[in-house]
């Protein structure tokens, strides 16, 4: 089933509980998660120097990113190495087994 502004980027099947994957939606690439069943999709650009939180280690609902360690929620965006800081998040739909990401961030 299409969603209008939603774009398909994998199956439920494709990342379990704690996976995290980098993905491609409107041109951008983001990072899609898996925490404890429910799927987020965050900016996948740290805020420190650009590393690929999609490639970073997902330990609940915190990814830590590759490059030089810095944390988020993966459930909201905010940066826990920073305090204020904040990566954009995206709106996930599943629709049967299909994973689905907005192609415009959430407002706020």
């Amino acid at each position: 089933m299409e969603i209008p502004g939603f774009v398909k980027v994998a199956t439920t099947k494709d990342l379990l509980p704690g996976d995290a994957r980098t993905v491609t939606v409107a041109g951008r690439p983001l990072a899609l998660f898996n925490v404890d069943g429910t799927f987020h999709a965050l900016d996948n650009t740290c805020l420190h120097r650009g590393g690929p939180l999609g490639e970073g280690m997902l330990e609940g609902k915190v990814v830590t990113c590759p490059w030089h360690g810095w944390t988020y929620d993966a459930t909201t965006g905010d940066c826990l190495t920073r305090p204020g800081g904040k990566v954009s998040r995206h709106e996930v739909r599943v629709e049967g087994e299909d994973v689905l990401v907005s192609e415009q961030p959430v407002a706020g």
